[in-house]
């Protein structure tokens, strides 16, 4: 399954080309990257005769809602560990574990103390003590097999066509796939979604290719965090190219470029691609939170 490249008719100054991959149209559940990096994962799975996939997120989480979705698909058991004890009274109240619930995955609340465990080998033993055996795919879905796939978002076109490529970065495992594959002409920017300049140390032990940057100037307050100003744009964006963008992540990459392009940063006559990474499904809950609060919501998105 491949997606197509979409070019931003808006203007644009020093003859700069601007693209959008539509990631984002992969699949109608397990979307954008996180198909990319559940593609080898599940290969892995099989191959080892594995009947149970067990990963870790957030309220809202993306990665959550696509494990759900792999394993509805491919017939396996999914256990989602959350963050946040309270959330298991409020799971009609949240869509996106509403619908990984609906696609049969079953979840284990712990407390955010215990959540910061859960690498240690002391939690995940207490894992399989619950569970049994299972498969573990890390938070966020960023391992070894998770960039294989995720190698795989640049055609050979792509590589020969596109000066810079565009992506938002939160575990490092996207940017890393398109570090691999890219050319050494070919300049890749990370865009983070969070707070703090670790990413680019968690990168490093990906690749080997020194093409690439991260800049960490339009995280908007960090992970999750949105402004009236980012908001807007977001509605602004849609309402010009009918491209939805998700607030967390491919939007806030978006708004990076185009200010970067207004800036004066890119060179003349560059061909920018941005990689729409999904997480749409993620507005409703978003836009909830907006509402709570009196706020404009993001006007484009249907479920």
């Amino acid at each position: 399954m491949q997606s197509s490249n979409q070019k931003i008719k808006i203007a644009l100054p020093n003859g700069i080309e601007l693209f959008i991959k539509r990631e984002d149209k992969l699949h109608p559940i397990i979307s954008g990257n996180k198909y990319r990096k559940l593609k080898y994962n599940i290969e892995e799975v099989k191959k080892a005769n594995q009947t149970t996939l067990l990963t870790f997120g957030g309220a809202f989480s993306n990665h959550i809602l696509a494990v759900a979705g792999a394993g509805a698909e491919s017939g396996f058991k999914t256990i989602g560990v959350i963050r946040g004890e309270e959330l298991e009274s409020k799971i009609g109240e949240n869509p996106t574990l509403a619908k990984a619930q609906e696609l049969g995955m079953l979840f284990y609340f712990v407390s955010r103390t215990a959540y910061r465990d859960k690498e240690e080998p002391s939690f995940v033993s207490h894992l399989h003590e619950k569970y049994g055996n299972f498969y573990l795919v890390p938070e966020g879905g960023t391992n070894n097999l998770a960039i294989k796939g995720c190698e795989e978002i640049l055609t050979d076109s792509d590589m020969e066509y596109f000066t810079h490529i565009t992506c938002a970065v939160g575990t490092g495992g996207t940017i890393s796939g398109l570090i691999n594959s890219s050319t050494e002409k070919q300049q890749i920017i990370g865009f983070s979604s969070l707070k703090g300049a670790f990413l680019s140390e968690v990168i490093r032990n990906f690749v080997s290719k020194t093409n690439w940057s991260i800049n960490d100037n339009y995280h908007f307050g960090g992970y999750g965090k949105v402004t009236d100003e980012l908001i807007q744009f977001l509605n602004s964006f849609y309402s010009q190219t009918a491209i939805p963008l998700d607030p967390v992540y491919t939007g806030k990459m978006v708004f990076g470029v185009l200010d970067l392009i207004e800036k004066g940063y890119f060179p003349e006559n560059s061909k920018i691609l941005m990689i729409h990474t999904g997480g749409l499904q993620g507005i409703k809950g978003m836009n909830f939170a907006l509402q709570s609060k009196n706020k404009e919501i993001i006007q484009f998105y249907e479920n």
